[in-house]
């Protein structure tokens, strides 16, 4: 679960209660603003709120390993919309392997691909 900060928590399936917190740094520095969590091949997936950039995080210790700048896909969904705006959302399905991403007022959802 996210919560907006750089903490990622993780929740008893069941009860729905905190049972570990994980701190998100890149460099040894915090990344705040972390939204829309995806599970993938073994790595958390998030977009940071507000930017085109999903990160990929190790959940074994937190540290960003992988960066990904989507404005590309931004400046092509301003040209369907001129009020498109920043990306807001990652979607996996395990069983095609496909990553989906779409944004704020996007009148597209983009597949992509890249190495997991």
């Amino acid at each position: 679960m996210s919560d907006g900060t750089s903490s990622l928590t993780y929740l008893d399936p069941i009860k729905l209660t905190p049972v570990k917190a994980l701190k998100v740094t890149e460099n040894g520095y915090s990344i705040d603003k972390l939204n829309e969590l995806e599970f993938i091949k073994g790595f958390i997936y998030a977009n940071i709120w507000m930017s085109n950039l999903i990160v990929k995080i190790d959940p074994s210790n937190g540290n960003v390993v992988g960066k990904i700048d989507l404005s590309s896909l931004t400046n092509e969904a301003k040209n369907f919309n001129p009020n498109a705006d920043v990306l807001n959302g990652i979607a996996y399905d395990s069983t095609s392997g496909k990553v989906y991403v779409t944004g704020k007022m996007w009148a597209n959802i983009y597949q992509i691909q890249f190495s997991y």
